[in-house]
């Protein structure tokens, strides 16, 4: 469970400091997918990276299961939008990064990384290179590096922004299908609406710019009931709700 109160991010300028988020209070629950959602400059990506443990918040306080955040931890994953793969390095390779940054003994590195491949259907495309590979098998193979490590939180910032509308939804499954298998808790950082409803259980509205501020959380109930949910109509009213909020100048940020 992450748990943040009043958590204010700044960046140090030319001009003085800049304000990215400002008193964001959440609890994102154990076991649970939450969608910060939100638009550009808003602070959702600086968010990110201090549940990471890549920065150091301003204010507030964040800790994860009621430990405080210093430093990354090998408990979190993160996961970039353009995935982070280093292109002269394998598929396999780029997978192994974690476990010998953490220094885990060869033999044990080599079965981890073919047990993963294998599991995500990747074991024939280990010896292939990130330049070699769609866009949807760049993704699989950022997740399976982040889950390499066997995480307990899953940060994910954009990640499937780069790839075309039918590959994008196979992804959103994909990632689906791996929470019901795994005992994860996912935050994922999005500009679409719809993604952050087929996805999340929990879904985060952060609106204004620099800096931006939570406006509103709501709990998408409707999601955990149907399992053809893109196709329901429960789907397509939680969108529009979502619009509605999202456009409406009474929602202000709090």
């Amino acid at each position: 469970m992450v748990t943040i109160e009043s958590l204010s991010i700044s960046y140090q300028g030319a001009n003085g400091s800049l304000p990215a988020l400002d008193g964001f209070t959440a609890v994102f629950a154990s076991g649970r997918i939450a969608a910060i959602l939100g638009p550009s400059g808003c602070g959702k990506t600086s968010l990110l990276n201090v549940i990471a443990g890549l920065k150091k918040p301003s204010a507030g306080v964040i800790s994860i299961d009621g430990m405080p955040i210093n430093g990354a931890s090998k408990g979190t994953a993160i996961i970039f939008q353009d995935f982070g793969l280093l292109p002269w390095k394998t598929a396999a390779a780029n997978v192994e990064l974690p476990l010998i940054i953490n220094k885990v003994p060869a033999k044990e590195r080599k079965d981890r990384v073919r047990v993963i491949l294998d599991e995500f259907g990747l074991k024939e495309f280990a010896r292939y290179y990130p330049g070699q590979l769609s866009g949807g098998m760049k993704q699989r193979i950022a997740v399976s590096r982040s889950l390499v490590s066997s995480p307990s939180l899953l940060l994910m910032d954009e990640p499937f922004s780069s790839l075309d509308a039918l590959s994008r939804e196979d992804a959103q499954d994909f990632l689906l299908a791996l929470h019901e298998k795994r005992p994860l808790s996912i935050v994922v950082v999005t500009h679409s609406i719809e993604e952050a409803v087929f996805l999340a259980d929990d879904i985060f509205i952060i609106k204004g710019r620099n800096p931006g501020r939570l406006a509103v959380h709501i709990q998408n109930s409707p999601r955990l009931a149907k399992e053809n949910f893109r196709t329901s109509p429960q789907f397509q009213e939680v969108c529009c709700r979502l619009r509605e909020l999202m456009a409406s100048p009474n929602l202000t940020a709090s």
